[in-house]
This record gives C-alpha cells, structure tokens and sequence, in this order.
C-alpha cells in the first residue's frame, strides 16, 4: 500500500457479443493516457484490474504480482487496487494462477455466482516471519471459485491459504480443496479474528492458531478443525458441535443466523451488462444464498450508480445521491470535510478496493438518514487530526418516539465497514460508529483505535467508543472493536443482538488513575445500558496487554443489567504475553467469572451462561 498505484492500460476484448474491459497493470510512468472504456463499461479508473479469460496467464500472473509487490508491506500506505475477474477460467493443472494478496486489495469475480469465475491455483493471504498474521488486515475475497493447484511456492499453496486477522472477509467463495487459516509457513504463526460468510469450504478448514474466529452461513464440507479461545458458527453446514468451556475447542455453535444480509457485489450478465446485485436479507438461515441457484434479491444496473473518483467534489456525490442515484467508489483514499449524506431509502453504497474515506476538519464521514433499506459496505473510514464527534451515523436519533420507518424485511445493512483511529496518520474521533435507526444488521465491523503505527498514543490517537447503539433490533454478526479508551461498545437499544464479539482492550493507558470511573477501575468492553430489557449475546471474547509496564485493572469486560431478558452465552477474557505486558480483568461478567491476569496467561477465563 505504499507504493503509487500503476497505470492501466485498456483492452476491448469480445467475449460473446459483448464488449467488456480488460486491464492490464504497466509499471507507473509509462507515458501516454489510457484510452476510453468501450461504451456500456464503466470507467472504474486505473486501480481497477479487470481480467478476462482470454488473457494469457503470464500475463494476469505478472499483473498481479505488480499489485502484491506494491501492497504486500503497505500496511498504512494510500494506494488501492481491486483484481476483477470477469467469468471463466483462469489457469490450469499445468499453469496455475497465484494470485497474491496484499493490503487494500480485493479479489473477486464478476459472476453473477461464484461458479461462474474459477481459479486454478490458489488466491493467498500470508503472514510475516516475526509477527504471523496478526497484522494481515485489509483486504478481502469474493465471489468465485479456487481449485488449488500448488505453484513453486508449496508452503504457500498446498492448500488454499487464507492467513488473516481482521478486516480481511471472505465472502462468496467456493474452495474445492482444503483451507487453511493458519500462516503455518511462518514463525511465529499467529492469527487473529477471521470472518467467512456465504462460502463453501468443500475440502474442510484448519483453524489452527487463530486465536477467535467467525463463520456464518457457509458449508464447511469435510469439516473444521482446532480451535484456540472463541470460535463461533451461525448457520452453518458441517459446522462443528458446541463444546464452549466443556470441550477443548471453545466452539460456540448456532443452528441458525438470526437475521443477515449479504454484501453487495459487481457482476457483469451474459450481454455483458454490468450490474450490481443487492441480496435480500434473511431471516433465521442456514447455508449460502446460492447453493440451489441465484442468491435471491435485485439488480441494479451501473448506470443507476454515480462512480466516484477520489477527485469527484462531495457537492457532486451529494447531488447524485440526493437525486436518487448510487455511489460507487472506485479505489483510493478520499478526504471528506463534508458529510456524505445518503437521504433515500434503499440506497447502495458500495466500495471497490477497501475505498477509504478520511474525515476532515471534524467532519462526520457519512451518514443515514432515517429511511430503510440502505446498505453500505467495502469501506474503510478514517478518522483526521481534528476530532470528529462520530465518523458514521446511522439514522438521526430523532425520529424516537414518532413513526418508525424501519422494516425487519428491508433492514438497513453495513458489511465490511472498517473504522481506524491512528495508523495511517494522526486521527481522533469520540466515537467510530453510532447506530440510531431499527432493523439494522452490522455484518464484519471493525472499529480500530491504532495500537501501531503512525499517530498511535494515550493523548493523541484519542477515541472514548467504537460503537453506540441506540436502535431497537439491530443485529451484529462478527463485531471487532478495540482499544478504544471508555466503553469500547455501548449498547442503548432494546432486543439487540450480537453473534461474535472480539475484543482487545487498551495496551497503553499511562496510570489506573487515567483509566477508571466512578471509582471503578478501568472500562468494560461491551456495555449493555442499565435501562435495556432485551439482549442477547452469543460468543463474546474480551483480551487485556498493557504495554506500559503497570499492572492496571479492568474490572469486568461486560457489564449488563441483571434481568431475564438480557442473556449472555459463552463469554471469555484471556491476558496475553506474559513476558511484554501486564494488566488483569479482575471478572468476565460484572462480578462473575474469574481473573484473567499473569497468574493465568493465555488461558480463557469463560463464563458460559450469564444470568
């Protein structure tokens, strides 16, 4: 990601009837402009990598290595690119394409379903010797089908390696052969926080080292393998039994998902039509949405999308979107010193590239106004040097009290939003996210107060919250917050829900005195209000590494209202590394479960059932 993006240069290539883009990645400063897209594609501009079968191997093969070498150690760089494959094969048994990935890069097909684009080779996300995967973030794969083929590099791709921590989805995605989650190349060989939906691990899947992980309505086929502290399942096929806290795999196993929404995607249809397809949400499933045809829901042609540049005024973005178009951001990190505001119900918007949007001057990214509907996804959303007060508000808070418009059939939905306080750049926000509509269904959000990099410390990475919800019937389903210096989550709205919580507290408060409240030490980790009646939470874990050499205290991770309706299952906390850091939750679950400290290191403290 450090690296400047390269040029493309463009191909019309006549697949069927249609014309359809080709990009092929030359090294930046080659001279001359690219030429026009053909009529009825869109200009997705030059970081967008579009493949056709057609290609000869070497060639895609050299593209994307161009794209990895950029990005493979660009963990706070500027540069975005997205590799689209449109529908066919690519490689073979002899000449297998390895197509890997680095930061802020996405990989996916442009079928209308994952059987349409397939992979011989493998599509590979790796660790680093010295630190595993526990920083391989920000990047994702989507909606095709991978029949591994080992290259050169065996170790890598023997079977189809996906070693990633968080911010790294898989969606959409048929594996023919076995998967492995673990960096088993590298030493050490952590991982940290996977998430997978929709997919079909035909081969089985290792686990291995990830410390918690996340699969939701996929099939996991010859089945799954290890477990470390908090691995939960909802909706799956072949998923493996419950055993939290009686067994030696801490698996939390739900039959069914609650309520969903899969992610958007681009495809391009049999005329050569590009679209983007918008699936309608479930209620209580199992399995993928494509396992007996076309993921249900509706098709909106790109014509219906304003395509953003990183250039592209907020005035224009805000006109479009007012006038009833989508948006589609095309890769690239746009400053927002303005509120994108998103006013219409059933509203897409839609990143390519984990497209970044960085607050400026206090700002609020973007925003929800109080309609059904709108789904946002495939962003990554910055917080500046001046503090903004929320980056993402859903719904104004307003409407409380009036005619609700939220519908359980049409929920609002956010999946792959990602938010960071510090990394790239200095940043402060008090809060990443606020949710005040209904029916909302956070699907892989991860709210992230830097522990590394650029800008990262006690007073100025500053952040009290990643997320407050004050909606009724909002749903996550696999929620990452942390290091954030109050209450990490606060929960205001009655019959929320929350399957897969993953949580690491704050590494560097200076004193106990800088980290406490109303004489309580420390701030718990997931906040249900005093006042709510209603919530649920399954598979909930909570992590504590002090970095500044005090042995400072937290309390509890969770703290909830006593009452029969808030039901909290299968809850862990765990004190990492012994030998660099300190600090202890003194209880899981406001004054149940045991301590979590140097006595016990990298040991769960669980608490199945809570009340």
């Amino acid at each position: 990601m450090r690296i400047q993006g390269a040029r493309g240069t463009v191909r019309s290539v006549l697949v069927g009837t249609a014309l359809v883009l080709a990009v092929a990645v030359v090294p930046a400063g080659t001279a001359g402009a690219a030429p026009p897209a053909p009529p009825g594609v869109p200009d997705l501009g030059p970081n967008v990598h579009v493949f056709d079968p057609s290609m000869p191997v070497a060639e895609i093969q050299a593209a994307v290595d161009a794209v990895y070498a950029r990005q493979v150690d660009n963990q706070f760089g500027t540069e975005r690119d997205a590799l689209l494959f449109l529908p066919g094969t690519y490689g073979s048994e002899a000449t297998p394409l390895d197509v890997r990935v680095g930061y802020y890069t996405e990989v996916a097909g442009l079928g209308q379903d994952p059987g349409a684009v397939t992979i011989n080779g493998g599509v590979t996300a790796t660790g680093q010797n010295g630190s595993g995967a526990l920083n391989t973030f920000w990047r994702s794969v989507s909606n095709l089908t991978i029949h591994v083929v080992p290259t050169a590099d065996g170790c890598h791709t023997g079977n189809e390696m996906w070693a990633v921590s968080q911010a790294a989805p898989m969606r959409r995605v048929h594996v023919e052969e076995y998967t492995t989650f673990m960096p088993y190349c590298e030493n050490p060989n952590f991982a940290s926080g996977g998430f997978v939906a929709d997919s079909r691990l035909q081969g089985g899947a290792l686990n291995g080292s990830q410390q918690q992980f996340y699969v939701r309505n996929s099939d996991l086929g010859a089945g799954w393998s290890n477990g470390v502290w908090n691995q939960v399942f909802s909706g799956d096929l072949n998923a493996p039994p419950q055993d939290f806290g009686v067994g030696p795999n801490q698996y939390t196993t739900l039959a069914t998902t609650p309520v969903s929404r899969e992610k958007p995607y681009l495809y391009v249809d049999a005329s050569g039509r590009w679209n983007v397809f918008v699936p309608s949400a479930q209620q209580n499933s199992v399995g993928t949405t494509w396992a007996a045809g076309h993921t249900p829901g509706r098709s909106i042609p790109i014509g219906d999308f304003f395509v953003a540049t990183p250039n592209s005024s907020l005035a224009k973005i805000n006109s479009a979107l007012a006038q009833g178009k989508n948006l589609l951001l095309t890769p690239g990190v746009y400053d927002v010193d303005r509120t994108i505001a998103v006013k219409r119900a059933d509203t897409v918007v839609l990143g390519l590239g984990l497209a970044t949007l960085t607050a400026q001057n206090g700002a609020t990214a973007l925003s929800v106004a109080d309609v059904q509907g709108v789904d946002i996804a495939g962003l990554t959303i910055d917080a500046g040097p001046v503090n903004s007060r929320v980056l993402m508000q859903v719904g104004s808070g307003q409407d409380k009290g009036g005619p609700h418009v939220a519908d359980p059939a049409n929920p609002t939905a956010l999946q792959d939003v990602f938010f960071r306080i510090g990394g790239p750049h200095l940043g402060k926000a008090t809060v990443s996210l606020e949710v005040n509509s209904d029916h909302v269904v956070l699907d892989d959000i991860w709210a992230w107060r830097a522990d590394h990099g650029n800008g990262v410390g006690w007073t100025q990475n500053t952040a009290d919250t990643g997320l407050v919800v004050n909606g009724d019937d909002v749903t996550a389903t696999g929620l990452f917050v942390e290091h954030y210096q109050k209450y990490e989550v606060i929960w205001n709205g009655e019959r929320g829900r929350t399957v897969f919580f993953q949580n690491e507290l704050p590494y560097d408060p200076p004193s106990q005195a800088a980290w406490q409240h109303d004489g309580i030490p420390g701030w718990a980790a997931y906040k249900v209000g005093d006042q709510v009646r209603t919530h649920q939470g399954w598979g909930m874990g909570s992590y504590i590494f002090m970095n500044q050499g005090l042995d400072i205290h937290e309390a509890h991770s969770f703290e909830v209202p006593v009452t029969p309706g808030v039901q909290m299952r299968d809850l862990v906390t765990v004190f990492l590394d012994p030998t660099n850091g300190n600090g202890t939750i003194e209880h899981v679950v406001n004054d149940t479960g045991g301590s979590a400290s140097k006595a016990n290191p990298d040991v769960p403290v669980d608490v199945i059932s809570y009340p």
